[in-house]
Order: structure tokens, then C-alpha cells, then sequence
């Protein structure tokens, strides 16, 4: 992983600090590719200033922004945004169901998941090839709906390595 330079990145931001209005709005066209939006001098230094951080340190992973569309898609489809989900995978945890006799195994990735050498986006999409049939995949792997008891796991076990690279059982 390559270095960051963390002072080069404060010398700009001393130096955005010290804009005014107009060249903020500038420095806005030149990171964003889009004119500045109507908003307080304060914000757009902040915003500016997430922006540098965004382009030194390659920005939100994959599973922050899997959530945030999980957000957005709520909010267009409700007009409003619940709690967040209780449950949050971490990648390498690994979930394993056995299923007519067979042990079927998922490793939870940074985009989605991997079941048998191949990666999929849902955990539903890996149940229905497992299946064959439509089966809500956080069910058929035996994890709790948000805001439920972890009593009825339906035999699934969460597996993760931890530190030490020993394998540990979650009940």
C-alpha cells in the first residue's frame, strides 16, 4: 500500500482555508468536474477538504457503499430512512449452511460475497443456486433480521479468523 502523505495533504488544506468565496467555487470545478453548489463558505471548505482526502486515500470501500445505496433506495421507496440494519458482516467471516447433506461454505468479501470460486452480490443469489428455488439469502444462511433475537440461527454457524489466524465459532 503506498504512503500517504499526510502534511502534503494539510499544507492544501491550510491553503484552501485561506480562499475566498470565488476561489473556493473554483477549486470546486477543478476537484469535482461541476459548478459549487449555493452553500456556506464553511461547508465548501469542508467538503473540499473530504474531497482531497477522498483522491489521496481512494475514497468509501465497497461495503460503505453498498449500505449507502441500501439507504438511498429506502428513502426513494419510502421518503424515509429507518434504523440500519443490525446485521454487518465483516469480510472473511464465513458462513456456512448445510443444505441435502452437503456443506456449502461463503467467505463475505469487500463487495459482496465468494461461494464455490465465484462472487456474487447476495447472499439470495448464492441460496437460489444452492437451491434452486428463491429463499431470502440472510435467512437461508441462518442470520438474524435486523432488530430479532439471535436464538433461531436455523443451524448456521458464523465463522471468522481472528488476529491470531485461529478459528473461532460465533453462536
Amino acid at each position: 500500500m503506498a504512503r500517504v502523505d499526510t502534511r502534503a495533504i494539510e499544507r492544501e488544506l491550510d491553503r484552501i482555508r485561506s480562499f475566498d468565496l470565488e476561489q473556493l467555487r473554483g477549486e470546486w470545478r477543478r476537484l469535482y468536474h461541476t459548478n459549487a453548489p449555493k452553500i456556506s463558505r464553511d461547508l465548501l471548505v469542508l467538503a473540499l477538504g473530504y474531497r482531497l482526502q477522498e483522491i489521496e486515500h481512494g475514497g468509501l470501500g465497497e461495503s460503505t457503499r453498498r449500505k449507502l445505496r441500501t439507504i438511498a433506495k429506502a428513502l426513494r421507496k419510502t421518503g424515509r430512512v429507518g434504523p440500519l440494519p443490525s446485521l454487518s458482516l465483516k469480510p472473511g467471516a464465513r458462513l456456512v449452511r448445510e443444505w441435502c447433506g452437503r456443506t456449502h461454505i461463503v467467505t463475505v468479501t469487500e463487495d459482496g460475497f465468494e461461494y464455490a470460486g465465484t462472487s456474487y452480490p447476495s447472499l439470495t443469489k448464492i441460496a437460489k443456486k444452492i437451491t434452486g428455488a428463491h429463499w431470502s439469502g440472510p435467512r437461508f444462511f441462518g442470520l438474524p433480521a435486523p432488530g430479532a433475537e439471535r436464538a433461531n440461527i436455523m443451524g448456521c454457524v458464523i465463522y471468522w479468523l481472528n488476529s491470531a489466524q485461529r478459528l473461532r465459532r460465533d453462536f
